[in-house]
């Protein structure tokens, strides 16, 4: 599975501003969508957000703490997926 380049390094920015404690959107944790909702039989991850569909899921009604706890995720998988 290849990913799309574009899409990896939008990911890895908006990583980086919320570990400086930035907000993408000016308030609170923001979403990880990017707008390819496309899941990965391999992974198990959406190809836009990587993350799974629970997280997918939960994401509306999650508070800030769980919404960090997803991002900090999508971190992890960042450093295991190749463009």
């Amino acid at each position: 599975m290849t990913w799309d380049p574009s899409v990896l390094h939008g990911l890895a920015a908006a990583v980086s501003q919320i570990r400086a404690g930035r907000s993408v959107q000016g308030q609170g944790v923001p979403s990880p969508c990017r707008s390819v909702c496309q899941m990965d039989a391999a992974t198990g991850w959406c190809r836009g957000c990587l993350r799974t569909l629970d997280e997918i899921g939960v994401w509306g009604q999650a508070d800030q703490a769980s919404k960090q706890a997803i991002w900090q995720r999508i971190a992890q998988r960042l450093e295991t997926v190749q463009p």
